[in-house]
């Protein structure tokens, strides 16, 4: 019994250091998104082929053709609030605000809609 005991308290001390500090993350997992930016991804769960596209304001940037009326999830981490943009029929524009720390890991409201993004309202109404 003693043996087993001497045994098990070897074992105990040695596990600790056999174990990885920190677990590699998943090769399918999302990327943190830096400070200042903002992250769209064209599926759900932010996920989808080729990763993340980023934009940091100012200004307007077009969307990917990745994520272009295919923005299924997002993570803000921009300072200021940014505006997503969709054109319409006409000449006519929607945005949906996106403020800081927002995210969504399932945009199905916005994702079809997704034309670019811009830290202005661009003259677009709500939508």
């Amino acid at each position: 019994m003693r043996q087993l005991a001497i045994a098990a308290a070897a074992f105990a001390a040695i596990l600790p250091a056999a174990a990885p500090v920190s677990a590699p993350a998943h090769a399918s997992a999302p990327a943190a998104v830096p400070p200042g930016q903002v992250y769209f991804w064209p599926e759900a769960g932010q996920m989808g082929a080729g990763g993340a596209w980023a934009y940091s304001p100012p200004g307007y940037r077009e969307a990917d053709t990745r994520v272009k009326r295919h923005a299924y999830s997002f993570d803000s981490h921009a300072s200021v609030s940014v505006y997503a943009i969709s054109y319409q029929g006409g000449g006519g524009c929607l945005y949906r605000e996106i403020r800081p720390d927002d995210y969504s890991d399932n945009w199905a409201e916005w994702g079809g809609k997704f034309d670019g993004v811009s830290d202005t309202r661009m003259g677009c109404e709500a939508g």
